[in-house]
């Protein structure tokens, strides 16, 4: 527990109890997946009550009563602070592995599950006192962590070892390199003085950033609109919205209600007047907040002997520097213009047919994108839901995922669970039969559970001092609706997209091979943990994999129709040049002002926005980094990190996947090369091992390219 570790990790997901009669295979599929021996157990819900299974090899303890969170999370302390104790009591002339990196080591992997034990229930509880004692176990041990990285005894035994140079193993060596960076970057190298300086700016800087966000939060405007000021808006659109005395409508500044207008409105007037409050919002007093945010943060990278702020924030990421950065997104912004233009071209011709010689602004931009959207797209939704039962497309997704990387799945019946939805799978080899890990999936939504999609690791692989290795386990939260009258839970597509992507980081913790837990399931470089996710969503846009995962709910046998998996294949890719350009303008604007000081925010973006988006000028009073929270809080210097990810997830799909969906061959090689290291390897390494090269943004370019305008 030497390191600041992160008590809820990642999260995602999607599921609920199956239907007993129907086959885990979608209809297109059924045979091809029987003849493969494709194996999972059919969910029954009326399940015999019996003793609940443990999971042999978890540690995980689920269904704690409050009070024995709280002693838990107490006996979890008290065990850490005494192992820290020791190990730093070790005279510096006797550190070695054995004294040092073993005892911590062996209690972080011990730890984990049992943290975790203590954290999770806030997520997913249906008792409120259960959530509360969860989330004050998460602030004592995270209080206690944080203690534990600001220790300077502890600190000097482990930068002893690190310099005595006994021999390690790779993973050994840059575990400890990596306890030392943490130390380090605590300030514990630098002098009292600047150490307190350190900490003084840190608070700072988090009220500061946590005031931007609860200005957002805390705003209550609105306009007042009348009906014929919102035409275009769906009738259950306006019996959402509040009226005021006078009749008319009260449009929030709340994204729901906003995109949804920019969307759907045509009324161009009203599109530009909400647009520009909404890009408004908390305008002065944001800005000074993010000035002096700004500021801070560079005093606070200087004084660990980075220029500015970016080069701190990026130096731990795969990127590097930040002029790695500005290079990465101005490559893709440059290669991505010409395809811009073409639709911004289109997008400004049809809004001269509809409201002649208005000027297209940046308000029309999304509207615009649904029209044409329409015209081009023969797409039901709404009716797509209906090929989406969420049992077919679970069992299609387990049959990808062991054709591709060798994985059996088996649900576990009458394990114990906190919820009557939960279910609980068993991960094995298929070729050797070795039990690889554990998942959780809690799938719907229920009241007090966490509101969004997320993947949460349990317990961490690791290898204990005696050779054997621990066990994963991960939990997938997500929040469909529940069918109702013996209905199935049918998936909207983007639930489809967001459910691959969360088994993607379940695979991705599953296969790790990690030697120590530091380094398993999740815990990896912020701008590598996304691409294994990233690479799977691919399969709900091929033919093949669609028709694997779908079937009309009244007869499987019948998958969606080859049109409408082209149609799908096209609409990923629809207008994307423009949508990323916009992307890319508040990237840059997030990493220039990290990188510079004195720089004038507001000047900035009116600079930035026309010459990224194509001469587009921002709108005339809107201050967009007043309402821009990732800059101001988790994402600074970082907003680059999504595209990052996209783009080189883009790069091994197409070079290695695309030709071949199922090839059990390059999917055990990205098993073993991508998804086994986790942690313990630099992310370039672990990419152009794979790839065979290093990776790069082209078939990113190319793939906007082939299916744009």
């Amino acid at each position: 527990m030497a390191e600041s570790q992160g008590s809820s990790e990642k999260m995602t997901a999607k599921h609920k109890k199956r239907d007993p009669n129907l086959l885990a295979f979608t209809g297109a599929a059924a045979l091809l997946a029987l003849t493969a021996g494709f194996a999972i157990s059919a969910f029954n819900s009326h399940r015999k009550k019996s003793k609940k299974k443990d999971l042999p090899g978890s540690t995980v303890r689920l269904n704690l009563l409050a009070s024995e969170i709280l002693k838990l999370a107490d006996r979890i302390i008290a065990k850490s602070k005494k192992v820290h104790d020791t190990v730093a009591s070790i005279p510096l002339d006797k550190v070695t592995y054995a004294n040092v990196i073993a005892p911590l080591t062996d209690l972080e992997a011990q730890q984990f599950p049992l943290i975790q034990s203590c954290v999770f229930p806030k997520l997913v509880s249906t008792l409120e006192d259960v959530r509360k004692a969860s989330a004050e176990a998460e602030r004592r041990i995270d209080a206690h962590i944080s203690t534990c990285s600001k220790r300077e005894d502890l600190y000097r035994v482990v930068k002893a070892l690190s310099v005595k140079g006994e021999w390690m193993n790779p993973e050994a060596k840059h575990y400890v390199k990596c306890l030392v960076t943490d130390f380090e970057r605590n300030g514990l190298n630098l002098t009292v003085t600047k150490r307190e300086e350190a900490q003084r700016l840190r608070a700072q800087i988090d009220e500061l950033s946590l005031c931007y966000v609860r200005n957002l939060n805390d705003d209550s405007s609105y306009l007042l609109f009348s009906e014929a000021e919102l035409v275009g808006l769906p009738p259950e659109y306006l019996k959402s919205l509040d009226k005021a005395e006078n009749g008319k409508y009260k449009v929030t500044m709340k994204s729901h209600h906003v995109v949804v207008l920019l969307e759907l409105c045509k009324i161009g007037m009203t599109r530009r007047i909400v647009a520009t409050a909404y890009g408004k919002r908390c305008g002065e007093v944001n800005l000074s907040v993010l000035e002096h945010l700004v500021e801070l943060r560079h005093k606070y990278a200087r004084l660990f002997g980075y220029s500015n702020y970016a080069d701190y924030a990026v130096d731990l990421r795969m990127a590097k520097t930040s002029s790695k950065v500005f290079e990465f997104l101005e490559d893709i912004s440059a290669n991505l213009t010409d395809l811009a233009t073409r639709e911004l071209t289109v997008l400004k011709d049809l809004k001269k047919k509809e409201e002649g010689e208005l000027p297209f602004g940046i308000e029309d931009l999304l509207y615009y994108v649904k029209r044409v959207e329409e015209k081009q797209f023969d797409l039901d939704f709404v009716a797509l839901r209906q090929f989406f039962p969420v049992d077919l497309v679970l069992s299609g997704i387990f049959k990808i995922l062991q054709d591709l990387f060798g994985l059996r799945f088996q649900e576990i019946a009458d394990a114990e669970v906190w919820h009557g939805d939960v279910s609980v799978f068993s991960v094995f080899d298929l070729s050797s039969n070795e039990l690889l890990g554990f998942f959780y999936l809690d799938l719907y939504k229920r009241d007090g559970k966490y509101g969004h999609t997320c993947v949460v690791a349990l317990q961490n692989g690791a290898l204990s001092c005696n050779g054997a290795r621990q066990i994963p386990v991960a939990l997938l939260i997500s929040q469909l609706q529940n069918g109702v009258g013996g209905h199935p839970c049918l998936l909207r597509f983007s639930e489809v997209v967001s459910l691959f992507h969360e088994f993607g980081h379940v695979v991705q913790h599953i296969c790790n091979r990690a030697s120590f837990a530091r380094f398993s399931g999740l815990r990896v470089d912020p701008d590598l943990v996304e691409i294994p996710s990233l690479v799977l969503e691919n399969w709900c846009y091929e033919s093949f994999s669609l028709k694997l995962i779908s079937g009309f709910h009244q007869d499987i046998t019948k998958p969606i129709k080859d049109e409408i998996c082209r149609s799908l294949k096209r609409w990923k890719y629809f207008f994307s040049a423009l949508k990323l350009k916009q992307e890319i303008l508040y990237c840059l604007f997030d990493q220039i002002i990290h990188s510079a000081d004195n720089v004038d925010i507001v000047e900035l973006f009116k600079h930035l926005h026309p010459k990224v988006m194509l001469g587009l000028p921002m709108l005339d009073g809107a201050n967009p980094a007043s309402c821009f929270p990732r800059s101001a809080i988790g994402y600074e210097a970082a907003c680059y990190s999504r595209i990052w990810s996209e783009v080189f997830a883009a790069d091994i799909f197409t070079s290695k996947f695309r030709d071949d969906l199922l090839n059990h061959n390059v999917g055990m090689q990205f098993r073993d090369k991508v998804l086994a290291p986790g942690g313990a390897k630099e992310p370039i390494e672990i990419l152009s091992d794979f790839l065979g090269r290093e990776p790069s943004i082209q078939a990113f370019v190319d793939s906007r390219a082939e299916y744009g305008l």
